[in-house]
């Protein structure tokens, strides 16, 4: 019998909430037993059976083994992330961390984005991603060329997102200042704010025409932006902290785990899951509501970051479906929502001091007491 659309009552929500805190902090089976010689709730043990007993014949518990305890289900997992997840709040150490983060100032979204990550994962032991959005429509912004001997010579494009890319390029002639100086003005002038579609030939001819002798500049140089536009537009993702994952028995299954990291090595399905994501607000897939089958005993917790509407990344963490949502969801929370406030004001975010302190893992694993 399903769960979906059922009203709980309050102790089931209470019951609820705490087995799947001790599931997260233990990783076994739970049982009421358990419940109540740690405290969590004041209700006998009896009558917390019963109510689990109910719980999982509306679908939010499992029973994986007949005298043990219970797991929470997906639909479990669910209802604690929308209706039972507390603030979480953080120690002075992290917030430093995201201060330090935010007034460093970078200039390349795509490094902003990595630190970010990497934060993510040490903040709450799982996989951080960080992922550079597939894109139909990216465009550059400002073309900068810098000589770097007679037939080389370095772009410098930044593009309508904020990112940097540098590419060196090689010509078939000699260069000279005055002719690369000449050819940023015209690169600036014709292919500034246009996606790759609308560099014609037309407008290939036409900067040919206006380099006159040093016309050979042109085709390697437009090659370039095309090469850099589509790299952009197929998207990114950078992982930290795999090996987070191992510290978990949920991956204990090498054969599960290969095809896991084959997944994200190969980036396509992650990427087209997270350009495919609508909103602004926090994404949380458990388990099977990711279309992504190999993730199907993991959980995906994501955010955009966004400048002028425009989602120009993402971050968030890989775990297991026993994630630890408060801390996630909190910690995401944050540093998306100041990272963007930082792109959009050029570097001068309100820094926000959250007070409290972290919430400490405590108590034994989960008994396999019977119910």
């Amino acid at each position: 019998m399903s769960g979906k659309g059922q009203e709980l009552s309050e102790r089931k929500k209470l019951i609820l909430k705490a087995l799947v805190e001790a599931h997260i902090e233990g990783g076994e089976p739970v049982g009421s037993k358990y419940i109540v010689q740690n405290n969590l709730l004041t209700c006998s043990s009896a009558t917390i059976r019963n109510e689990m007993a109910e719980l999982e014949q509306m679908g939010y518990l499992v029973q994986p083994h007949t005298s043990a305890g219970r797991i929470p289900s997906e639909q479990g997992y669910r209802f604690y992330v929308d209706s039972l997840v507390e603030q979480y709040a953080k120690t002075t150490r992290e917030v430093v961390q995201i201060n330090q983060l935010l007034k460093a100032k970078m200039a390349e979204i795509d490094q902003i984005l990595e630190t970010a990550s990497r934060l993510a994962s040490s903040m709450t032991n799982y996989t951080g991603i960080a992922i550079k959005p597939k894109t139909s429509s990216v465009t550059m912004s400002r073309f900068e060329i810098v000589s770097v001997d007679a037939h080389h010579f370095a772009m410098v494009m930044i593009t309508s997102g904020g990112s940097v890319q540098t590419k060196k390029v090689q010509t078939a002639g000699e260069t000279d200042e005055e002719s690369l100086r000449r050819l940023a003005e015209l690169l600036n002038s014709y292919l500034c704010n246009v996606s790759a579609d609308q560099i014609t030939l037309p407008i290939i001819m036409e900067l040919e025409t206006a380099m006159g002798e040093a016309a050979h500049l042109v085709n390697p140089a437009v090659k370039c932006v095309y090469q850099v536009m589509n790299e952009i537009d197929g998207g990114e993702l950078r992982l930290s902290g795999i090996n987070h994952l191992l510290n978990y028995p949920e991956y204990a299954d090498t054969q599960q785990f290969g095809q896991l990291l084959g997944t994200l090595e190969s980036q396509d399905e992650i990427l087209d899951l997270v350009s495919e994501a609508d909103g602004d607000n926090i994404n949380v897939l458990i388990g099977s509501e990711s279309p992504v089958k190999v993730m199907n005993n993991s959980a995906l917790v994501f955010k955009p970051i966004k400048k002028n509407g425009k989602t120009v990344g993402v971050i968030g963490v890989l775990g297991p479906r026993r994630m630890n949502y408060k801390q996630v969801l909190k910690t995401i929370d944050d540093l998306a929502g100041n990272i963007s406030d930082m792109i959009e004001g050029e570097g001068a975010p309100p820094y926000k001091q959250i007070e409290g302190k972290t919430e400490k893992n405590s108590g034994e694993k989960g008994e396999h007491d019977g119910g």
